[in-house]
């Protein structure tokens, strides 16, 4: 790393380099192409950014290609780039479907070093000779397990047939896909790869649950989460029209809400987003391809309205929360059916997953809110001394099976009444007398 990329990266409190930068550095610095696995949360994005800046010349025009899956990811991707980028002087453009067109076309007039778009709108581009790719020399693909499937492996192909042939590509995910394995066959090239999903430690303690329920029975989850303090949460959801349904009932309800779908405008879905990430939204309603990638700093929660199909999608949901050692959770809701679905998952993907309730404003396990419903019984009826101990219990039996991301406690020992003068306790018993 040079010494500007060194200065920096200590400024922003980084000690040392994650695992996949660390390993994957040095072969993209030298021309390498990659193939780069580790878990979500993991800094992969500067594992590809740090040492490919490093090689781009300001001024010689479009050098690097980076192709992601959604345009959130794409802005979010961008905006990383350009804070390293203008340490170097090098600029960054990105090239997105949903966004003004001709502010696009304008931007790439200037020959930006650094292109990072989706697929469609990079295709587009190309095709009607807007962005020039002569001088491209680096492809990157992230969210790789996603990207070479379906429509968008034909897209990227066709990017890639029209860029140089001597021509380094770098494929960066979270998860393994039988596409990674045919890359040489789809694109040519011979890719090492750098698999530190077993020994990377960059993520936090997640803890995993569910809540059985109904299809009605989730929304009123919701409503109850929504009310805990400081909690926020990602909601996924499988289908489109479900999210829009629940979306329409928590802001007609008044709840601190928003969403992320694929058929929204562009600015309305960044608004939500830049709105969740300050604080100002409590949920935010998403679908798979929308959240792809998406990195919210100290995220708490993630919640599966709709159980994944797949242990694969299940990955990539929970990976946005426990990031970088942080803290979080992952509720799942659902029937019976579902519940059993998502314990299939936690046993391909060796997670511990436990039964989960909704107690004292708090998110627990439901064998720990057993444990503290008898505690409450001595409370009542025991000397403040011992009601000061039995509290000091059921801290810590909140402690040790709730996650230490949410919220205020009611389980206050009640303060010792103090003693009335004689004339206090006869109109006391006056009034008892009355009521009875």
């Amino acid at each position: 790393m040079n010494e500007i990329f060194e200065k920096h990266f200590s400024e922003k409190g980084f000690n040392e380099q994650t695992l996949i930068q660390k390993q994957t550095f040095n072969q993209l610095l030298d021309g390498q192409s990659v193939i780069g696995l580790s878990p979500t949360g993991s800094g992969k994005t500067l594992a590809f950014a740090l040492p490919l800046l490093e090689k781009l010349a300001p001024g010689d025009g479009s050098q690097l290609l980076v192709l992601s899956p959604s345009q959130e990811l794409a802005v979010q991707t961008t905006d990383v780039f350009r804070e390293w980028a203008s340490l170097l002087k090098l600029r960054v453009t990105s090239v997105t479907g949903g966004a003004n067109l001709q502010r696009q076309i304008e931007r790439l007039k200037k020959k930006p070093e650094i292109i990072i778009g989706t697929p469609g709108r990079v295709l587009t581009m190309v095709n009607e000779s807007r962005l020039k790719t002569s001088d491209i020399n680096t492809l990157i693909i992230d969210e790789a397990d996603e990207l070479l499937t379906g429509e968008t492996l034909g897209d990227v192909r066709q990017i890639e047939d029209q860029l140089p042939s001597d021509l380094q590509m770098a494929f960066f995910s979270a998860t393994s896909a039988d596409s990674l394995q045919n890359i040489p066959d789809l694109f040519g090239v011979n890719p090492v790869t750098i698999d530190v999903r077993d020994e990377d430690q960059t993520q936090g303690e997640v803890k995993h649950g569910w809540m059985v329920t109904s299809e009605a029975g989730k929304l009123k989850i919701l409503r109850k989460i929504s009310h805990l303090k400081h909690f926020q949460a990602l909601v996924f959801f499988n289908h489109v029209s479900t999210l829009e349904k629940v979306a329409a009932t928590l802001k007609h309800e008044g709840f601190h809400s928003g969403k992320v779908a694929g058929h929204q405008v562009q600015t309305d879905r960044a608004t939500a987003l830049r709105d969740f990430k300050k604080g100002k939204l409590n949920l935010l309603l998403v679908t798979e391809v929308a959240a792809r990638g998406l990195d919210i700093q100290k995220l708490p929660a993630v919640i599966n309205y709709d159980v994944p199909e797949r242990s694969i999608n299940y990955t990539h949901r929970v990976g946005r929360t426990g990031r970088m050692g942080e803290t979080g959770f992952v509720i799942n809701l659902g029937n019976d059916h579902d519940i059993r679905n998502v314990k299939k998952i936690g046993r391909e993907l060796n997670l511990d997953m436990q039964s989960l309730v909704i107690m004292n404003d708090t998110i627990m396990t439901t064998e720990a809110s057993k444990l503290i419903k008898p505690v409450k019984k001595v409370l009542i009826n025991q000397n403040v001394e011992t009601k000061s101990e039995s509290q000091k219990q059921v801290n810590k039996l909140k402690n040790s099976y709730s996650q230490k991301i949410v919220v205020s406690q009611n389980t206050e020992a009640p303060k010792k009444s103090k003693k009335h003068s004689k004339k206090h306790s006869k109109r006391k018993g006056m009034r008892q007398k009355n009521k009875s």
